[in-house]
């Protein structure tokens, strides 16, 4: 029996399936994965820093003219469209075969697939902030160049001139309780979890895992992963190619 024949059979019988996804989700909508080698390679040669500090909450403070232009130039993809694991992710929640999607990515495309219930653990680019005042901004105005201050590059608040930021988590900086809270609870009560697109070693999101107390944890990822010991199912096929190949196997 193949993978996606397994999986759709585990499918149809779990009462609370979750889905757990990171960068390899999004990388088949040709999102890079700023952390691969390539990603390193280009922050360093073009920004000069490693990406873990451009993207830190020091960094942020000290030098936001580089942040910036390296977070908008890298980690906004506005012409990026959901793939087929999105798209398969989404149609497996509208029939009642999936309860919720947790993810790393701070793209949307789940949502933007038609998943309603996914948990952040990252945060997201659609809901920029002001850090002073609190208000709330869209996208396009966090990169409009006409709300920036001279330089073009930093967003201000059209409401008190403070300065914009994106609702997500930077190094140095801690994940939203909440959001830890309600990904542990639905993953703990999961009888089947799958995995995909995540190499499994970025903390503390990858220790989530450790609440899986289910009976089937399905991996689906390129290369292996430090939990591949503790999977009953394991694929190194594209996600997008699985999950579809699933779906189509499902009554």
């Amino acid at each position: 029996m193949s993978f996606a024949e397994t999986l759709a059979g585990l499918l149809a019988k779990s009462r609370h399936t979750v889905f757990f996804g990171g960068a390899g989700v999004s990388t088949e909508s040709g999102i890079p994965d700023f952390r691969s080698e390539a990603g390193l390679y280009a922050a360093r040669q073009v920004y000069g820093h490693a990406p873990e500090t451009l993207l830190s909450r020091t960094f942020f403070l000290r030098a936001p003219e580089v942040f910036f232009r390296y977070y908008k130039e890298n980690l906004i993809h506005r012409a990026a469209a959901p793939n087929a694991a999105h798209r398969a992710l989404a149609a497996l929640e509208e029939r009642g075969l999936l309860q919720a999607v947790v993810t790393q990515n701070i793209d949307g495309l789940h949502q933007a697939a038609g998943s309603r219930r996914v948990l952040e653990l990252h945060g997201s680019n659609w809901r920029p902030y002001c850090v002073d005042c609190g208000a709330r901004h869209t996208l396009d105005e966090f990169l409009d160049p006409a709300r920036c201050a001279a330089d073009g590059v930093v967003p201000r608040c059209a409401s008190c001139g403070g300065l914009l930021r994106p609702d997500v988590v930077l190094y140095e900086e801690s994940l939203d309780d909440d959001v830890m809270r309600a990904a542990a609870e639905t993953i703990a009560q999961a009888e089947l979890l799958i995995v995909g697109g995540t190499s499994l070693t970025v903390y503390p999101a990858a220790g989530l895992l450790r609440y899986f107390a289910g009976g089937t944890l399905a991996l689906i990822n390129k290369t292996p992963t430090p939990h591949d010991n503790r999977a009953q199912l394991i694929s190194h096929s594209a996600l997008g190619a699985v999950l579809s190949e699933t779906l189509a196997l499902l009554p």
